[in-house]
């Protein structure tokens, strides 16, 4: 369970008292992601989500992050709303830690996604795009280009290991990548991290973007191969049908620009590379016999593989 701090009773009395949200009626720990400790909150008031920051999320970074989500709850788009403290504020302390309570969004997250939520997932991306157009914040986006091979490099010794070859070959990646990263596409504030799991749905319909937590500036398009990376798999297998829907879908509410369709493969490889690289840094910074195990980099150099042969846009479905 992806709980690392236990609240007493007394905390979260405390915690509450500050809000005008009741008293606490029921509170339960959410087994989903290993960043934050995340918990379902009842009060006299309603549902919640309760997030206590834990690990990646730098403090400095989350006046931003709630500022994105209650703009777009604000616009009408399905993010979950911060709650306002009485004085005014959108987060707390709790246990010496930062902590935000947010409203609770029904729906499920889809584990196999269909043609058709990829679809939904494409045109939601585009309108938090759209809504977010007028947004004057910015946040540099700390895990692109200059970051992998910070990350990747040092640990090329264990990419390795896990495969033989794999060292040359994400060399070779990060090279491409650094000579042919596009530069002048349109940007705006992204979600950067749109799983399924940071999406919930009720049947197709999609019913709620959640986990904001590395939204930052950067292109529109990188926020869309994102989203190919991680939508549009079966293991090793790219699944154009799905590509295309989602593809479809963003453009149906926001058309692409040829540069950005021209771009889309070299940004779904940097997309990989992303996550290859940050998932690589906390495999091997694992103990052995660690409770919660990271996310297997491996996923992640498959879906390289794919992106290294791509001779084009049409083969994601473009």
């Amino acid at each position: 369970m992806a709980v690392y701090t236990d609240l007493s009773d007394d905390d979260l009395r405390d915690l509450l008292a500050a809000y005008d949200l009741g008293e606490a009626t029921a509170l339960k720990g959410i087994a989903e992601g290993v960043e934050n400790s995340n918990f379902l909150l009842e009060t006299e008031r309603g549902r919640f989500i309760l997030t206590i920051y834990e690990k990646r999320v730098a403090p400095a970074d989350l006046p931003f992050f709630m500022a994105v989500t209650e703009a777009l709850a604000d616009r009408g788009f399905p993010a979950p709303r911060p709650m306002r403290r009485r004085d005014g504020a959108t987060l707390s302390t709790v246990c010496g830690k930062s902590a935000a309570i947010i409203a609770f969004l029904r729906g499920v997250s889809p584990r196999r996604p269909s043609a058709a939520q990829c679809r939904a997932v494409g045109e939601t991306l585009a309108h938090m795009h759209a809504a977010l157009a007028d947004f004057s914040a910015g946040r540099a986006n700390a895990l692109s280009l200059t970051a992998w091979a910070r990350l990747v490099s040092p640990r090329l010794d264990d990419a390795e290991a896990m495969r033989p070859g794999l060292r040359a070959a994400v060399s070779a990646d990060l090279d491409a990548l650094q000579q042919a990263w596009p530069e002048t596409l349109p940007r705006g504030v992204i979600h950067a991290d749109l799983f399924p799991d940071n999406a919930l749905f009720l049947g197709d319909a999609l019913s709620g973007v959640i986990d904001f937590y590395f939204a930052c500036t950067d292109a529109f398009a990188y926020d869309l191969a994102v989203c190919l990376n991680a939508w549009c798999f079966d293991g090793r297998d790219y699944n154009i049908t799905r590509g295309a829907h989602l593809i479809a879908g963003y453009q149906s509410v926001r058309p692409l620009s040829p540069d950005e369709v021209a771009a889309l493969p070299i940004l779904s490889r940097g997309a990989a590379m992303r996550f290859f690289a940050t998932r690589l840094a906390d495999w091997s910074a694992a103990p052995p016999g660690a409770l919660v195990r990271p996310k297997d980099p491996m996923e992640y150099a498959d879906k390289l593989d794919f992106h290294r042969k791509a001779k084009g846009a049409a083969d994601y479905g473009a």
